[in-house]
């Protein structure tokens, strides 16, 4: 990264250690989002539901992120960012370390809980952390910063699908979800049994890997940022919604978070669909969409760290505008075009995909100060999205076909719009007009 001294240095404080240890945090929750988007389909299966009642894990998760977002802000005021990451690791872990529990039930509710407390945990960990980042240096360059960190979330996410897909799907018992429906209760219960002792494991060892992170963060003597003097809550709230663009930036995070997780979650049932018709069996299928799906986030990965790149010569506005309106042309492509031509277009969905939370994030909060607090925790509260748009787009997969169009290739029609709020958003940032 280019001037690495004067973006990591600055005012004689050096940031270098604090923002390693700070950006592996986003690999850390890179990890929990895309394990858990193919558990969608995997519980839908251990548990003999519907699309719709498996997005309940995505209304449990992105759920935490809401609930949790604002007191995250209070806290993180009364503290310290450093506090607010430590608080978060510690919910994460205990998230984690719930699916023991919940795996003794037997029950999918419990699971829900688990995914909730380990979210709220991320919603600390995202509440501190991004603004942070954004403090740790020359205000100049803080957008671009905050993309270069962002930039090691989706390995996280790369390595939480390859757990995922390798330790999780790959062991679950290979029966059909109409297989298992014909099972007698007793044997159905020892397939979920199995599956479900099979699915937690990975959830344990990330927990065991969040409880070294936080020691490692304990132990670090973090620098405390410059800070402004400070309304109390009510002023600094009354202040954010009397930005527009802040209050838009808001607005248009809760929209990007639900295009992000429809298209990765979705990518399978996509993927299934297609392969089924040319005669796979429903397990190869799913197991052969999820390589599509590694493949999106290898490309929003990379695209990430070009984005970057391209900062130093486009403003963020134009930048998300253009990426925005690529992203419509490609949903377009997942709409209408049949076979692997629309997987193709879903796939490449990821590269317009890929800039676009954190410079939302750093145009939203460009400038606020002390009162970057709590605009973090309401552009956190925006990834409420996550878990609003799934469940409608999953009632739409449900239905099977609508007028003889395929519902999978029709629901899409959602980030389609999520995309034209966010070129707008871009645009009008842009032509300085908010």
């Amino acid at each position: 990264m280019q001037n690495k001294a004067s973006i990591l240095k600055y005012q004689g404080v050096n940031y270098l250690l604090p923002f390693i240890l700070i950006t592996a945090c986003f690999a850390l929750w890179g990890f929990a989002n895309d394990i858990t988007n193919p558990m969608v389909k995997a519980f839908s299966k251990i548990f003999r539901m519907s699309v719709t009642q498996g997005t309940l894990t995505q209304v449990a998760f992105y759920g935490g992120y809401f609930a949790m977002a604002l007191p995250a802000a209070i806290f993180i005021r009364r503290f310290s960012y450093k506090s607010g990451i430590l608080m978060g690791l510690g919910l994460y872990a205990t998230g984690a370390f719930l699916f023991i529990a919940a795996r003794s039930t037997g029950s999918y509710w419990p699971f829900l809980a688990a995914y909730f407390i380990l979210t709220c945990g991320l919603s600390f960990l995202e509440t501190s952390a991004n603004p942070y980042i954004l403090a740790m240096g020359d205000p100049q360059s803080a957008t671009r910063r905050l993309n270069f960190a962002q930039s090691f979330n989706p390995i996280g996410s790369l390595c939480g699908m390859f757990v995922a897909m390798n330790f999780i799907q790959a062991r679950l018992n290979p029966l059909s979800s109409a297989e298992r429906a014909a099972l007698p209760p007793e044997e159905f219960e020892a397939v979920r049994q199995s599956d479900l002792g099979i699915l937690i494991a990975p959830y344990v060892v990330i927990g065991l890997v969040i409880a070294v992170m936080f020691l490692l963060i304990l132990l670090m003597k973090m620098p405390r940022v410059k800070e402004e003097e400070s309304k109390n809550a009510g002023q600094a709230i009354r202040h954010l919604l009397g930005l527009p663009r802040y209050r838009e930036g808001v607005l248009t995070q809760f929209f990007y978070v639900g295009v992000q997780i429809m298209c990765w979650t979705f990518i399978i049932q996509y993927g299934t669909r297609i392969f089924m018709e040319k005669g796979m069996s429903e397990i190869d299928a799913e197991v052969l969409s999820q390589r599509y799906n590694i493949a999106a986030m290898i490309i929003f990965c990379a695209s990430r760290f070009v984005c970057t790149y391209l900062m130093k010569f486009f403003s963020p506005g134009k930048l998300l505008y253009s990426f925005a309106f690529g992203g419509i042309v490609c949903v377009l492509g997942v709409i209408f075009l049949k076979g692997v031509a629309g997987l193709y277009c879903l796939v490449a969905v990821s590269a317009c995909m890929s800039l676009m939370f954190p410079t939302i994030y750093g145009i939203a909060l460009d400038g606020l100060g002390e009162d970057a607090k709590f605009g973090a925790a309401g552009l956190i509260m925006a990834i409420l999205g996550g878990s609003v748009l799934p469940p409608v787009q999953a009632m739409i997969i449900d239905r099977g076909s609508i007028a003889g169009f395929p519902a999978v290739n029709l629901s899409f029609v959602l980030p389609l719009l999520c995309f034209v709020v966010i070129a707008t958003y871009g645009l009008r940032v842009h032509r300085h007009r908010i």
